[in-house]
């Protein structure tokens, strides 16, 4: 689904990534963990081509996506759901929606809005608010709704629970074991570890911009002291 290697990318002088690997297979859940500042997102800009890479590989099925425009990635299946949500701010929660709605890949079953709405029905409640005016737990919902509607074959969730009540979180993480019980390949960005464990499949855990320490489920209950020390604050 996703393999990257040996990544490197920098903003103008100062380089951010040395040495990046990760992969996703066909119906995983992945995780990307570390500290802030270690590159979890410069990594997602670099593999969504929203930052151009400087040296290494990105692979997306048997595509080649190195220094690739963001739209060629999109277009082979790679919805994003970036941190700090970014709605589309005078949208309605329904153009929101359907704004950038596709099944290019013709995936079986496609993401309606029937089908987002039946996910999270405070979006069906306030579809024709204006989404700048949605609570901040909603607009995330909103952004996780308008990536599933490009009916992605991989979900990109960068610090999607980040400064939302728990409630909200814990609505989000329900929403992410239903998609992996769908079998929706997933790459998740987040700081909750113990949550993490439960619901991933396999863990990368970057540290200076450079790929430190990966393993599954078992391979973090062993190592749990050595992850918390790239991780814990």
């Amino acid at each position: 689904m996703l393999k990257v290697s040996g990544l490197q990318a920098a903003y103008g002088a100062s380089q951010v990534l040395f040495d990046v690997a990760l992969e996703i297979a066909d119906g995983e859940v992945v995780t990307l963990l570390g500290r802030n500042g270690m590159g979890k997102t410069t990594t997602v800009r670099a593999v969504m081509g929203l930052l151009p890479p400087m040296a290494g590989d990105v692979t997306i099925g048997d595509v080649s996506v190195f220094g690739a425009a963001p739209e060629i990635v999109a277009r082979l299946g790679v919805g994003l759901v970036p941190e700090g949500r970014q709605v589309f701010p005078t949208l309605s929660v329904r153009e929101n929606l359907v704004a950038t709605a596709s099944n290019r890949l013709r995936r079986a079953g496609p993401w309606t809005l029937e089908r987002v709405y039946a996910l999270f029905p405070r979006l069906r409640e306030r579809a024709q608010q204006s989404a700048v005016t949605l609570s901040g737990g909603e607009q995330q919902m909103l952004v996780i709704g308008r990536a599933l509607m490009t009916n992605p074959r991989l979900l990109i969730l960068d610090e999607a629970t980040e400064g939302l009540a728990p409630v909200i979180r814990a609505e989000i993480w329900a929403c992410v074991e239903r998609l992996k019980a769908e079998g929706q390949s997933i790459l998740l960005i987040d700081k909750n570890i113990h949550v993490l464990k439960r619901l991933a499949d396999r863990h990368f855990v970057l540290e200076k911009g450079r790929t430190v320490w990966s393993g599954d489920g078992a391979d973090l209950e062993r190592d749990t002291e050595r992850v918390h020390s790239y991780v814990g604050i």
